[in-house]
C-alpha cells in the first residue's frame, strides 16, 4: 500500500483528483432496488480476498451485490480475478489505476451501488454465517434512527473475540456478544444505511488511511444518527502477517495527522491538543516512531489550511459523553495503557484508536 519513506503529501497531494477505477470483470451494481451492497477493498492477499468474496456470495435470504476494488495487486492476481469473474452477474471487479486509500476506495464502491445498506468487509475477513447481511438489513428496517451497525470481530476460528480489533472502551468488552450505542465502528466488518452515508457525504477521502470510520461516525452523530455495536452480527478475521504500513513509518504518521485533523474539525484548539501531541511524541519515541509522529503533527497543521471548524451541537456532546467518555474513565486511568502500550506491525484496527487516543 505505502512504503515507509512515502510522505502524506506524495500519496494525496492537495487538490489532486485521481483517475477513476474501471470495471474489469463481472457486472456493475443493478439499477433496480435491492437490500445491500457488499464492498471489499483489496491489494494482494489473493486467497484471503477470494475467501471474503465467497463468504459474501454465500449470504442468504437477502438481495445483495458484491463489488470489489483492486487498488494495487500484482498483474498476475488482476489477470486471474478478471478471468474468474468474467460474466459473473453478482460480482463487479473494479481496478483502480492508483490507490485511493480506504476512505476513497469505500466512497467509490458506495457511490456506484444502490443497496439500501452498505456492508463493508475486509479482504482478510469472512462473515461468521450465511445470514449476517440479512440480519443487518432487518436491524436497519426496525430502527429508523440507526445509521451504522458495527459488527463483532472474531478471531479466524470464530471461537473468541479478536482483541486486536476491539475499538471500544475496555469496560464494554463484557457486552461483546450484545448491543450498545457507541461513537465509532471498526472497518473490518460493519454496515451503513445508505441514506446516512448520503446525508453525511461519505468518508473524508483526504484522511486516506486510519480514523476514517471515527470521522464518519462523528458526522453521523452530529446529524442525529445512532451508531450501534451489534454483537450478533459477526465476522471472522484473520490477522494477515503482511503489514503494508509500519508503525515506525506511514502508519504512525497517518494515525497522528488524521486524529489531530478530526479534533481540529470540531473546534479543538492547538493549545488544547498540546497534551495529545506530547503523548504521540512520547509513544512514538518508545516505539521507534518519534520522527513519524512529528511528521504527522506537522502534516496536521498543513492539512487544516482553509478549513472552517465546526461547533459540536449540544445533543452530539451529550451523546459522546454518555456513550464514550463515561466508559473510558479518567485520563489518569487511561494514561498507562494508551501512552505506554507498545505497538506492533501486525494489522490492527485504528478506526477507534484502540482507546480513542
Amino acid at each position: 500500500m505505502l512504503t515507509e519513506t512515502e510522505s502524506l503529501e506524495r500519496i494525496w497531494p492537495e487538490r489532486y483528483v485521481p483517475p477513476a477505477p474501471s470495471l474489469a470483470a463481472g457486472a456493475a451494481p443493478p439499477a433496480r432496488p435491492y437490500d445491500a451492497d457488499i464492498i471489499i477493498l483489496t491489494i494482494g492477499r489473493q486467497r484471503a480476498t477470494l475467501a471474503a468474496i465467497a463468504s459474501a456470495l454465500r449470504q442468504r435470504d437477502v438481495s445483495a451485490h458484491v463489488t470489489v476494488l483492486d487498488q494495487g495487486s500484482s498483474p498476475t492476481m488482476r489477470r486471474r480475478f478478471t478471468r474468474l469473474f468474467a460474466g459473473c452477474t453478482r460480482v463487479g471487479y473494479y481496478i483502480a489505476p492508483e490507490n485511493l486509500g480506504v476512505a476513497g476506495g469505500r466512497n467509490f464502491l458506495s457511490e456506484i451501488g444502490h443497496g439500501t445498506i452498505i456492508v463493508a468487509l475486509d479482504n482478510d475477513a469472512v462473515f461468521a454465517d450465511a445470514f449476517v447481511v440479512r440480519d443487518a438489513a432487518r436491524q436497519f428496517a426496525e430502527a429508523p434512527s440507526l445509521g451504522v451497525a458495527a459488527f463483532r470481530i472474531m478471531d479466524a476460528a470464530g471461537a473468541a473475540l479478536d482483541d486486536r480489533s476491539w475499538g471500544y472502551p475496555a469496560a464494554l468488552k463484557r457486552l461483546a456478544a450484545g448491543r450498545f450505542l457507541t461513537t465509532t465502528f471498526v472497518g473490518a466488518g460493519h454496515a451503513i444505511r445508505r441514506s446516512t452515508w448520503q446525508q453525511v457525504g461519505g468518508y473524508d477521502k483526504n484522511l486516506f488511511f486510519t480514523w476514517e470510520e471515527y470521522d464518519f461516525a462523528l458526522r453521523a452523530i452530529a446529524a442525529g444518527w445512532r451508531i450501534q455495536y451489534s454483537g450478533e452480527l459477526a465476522v471472522r478475521h484473520r490477522l494477515d502477517p503482511e503489514a503494508r504500513v509500519r508503525w515506525q513509518g506511514g502508519r504512525t504518521e497517518f494515525f497522528v495527522r488524521n486524529r489531530l485533523h478530526i479534533a481540529r474539525k470540531w473546534g479543538a484548539s492547538w493549545v488544547a491538543l498540546a497534551p495529545r501531541m506530547a503523548g504521540y511524541l512520547v509513544k512514538g519515541a518508545l516505539n521507534g516512531g518519534f520522527s513519524a509522529a512529528a511528521r504527522g503533527i506537522a502534516a496536521a497543521r498543513r492539512m487544516e489550511a482553509g478549513m472552517a471548524p465546526q461547533k459540536m451541537p449540544a445533543a452530539m456532546r451529550d451523546y459522546l459523553r454518555e456513550h464514550e467518555q463515561l466508559h473510558r474513565g479518567s485520563l489518569l486511568r487511561r494514561l498507562g495503557p494508551e501512552l505506554f502500550g507498545t505497538v506492533s506491525d501486525q494489522p490492527v484496527r485504528e478506526a477507534a484508536g484502540r482507546a480513542n487516543f
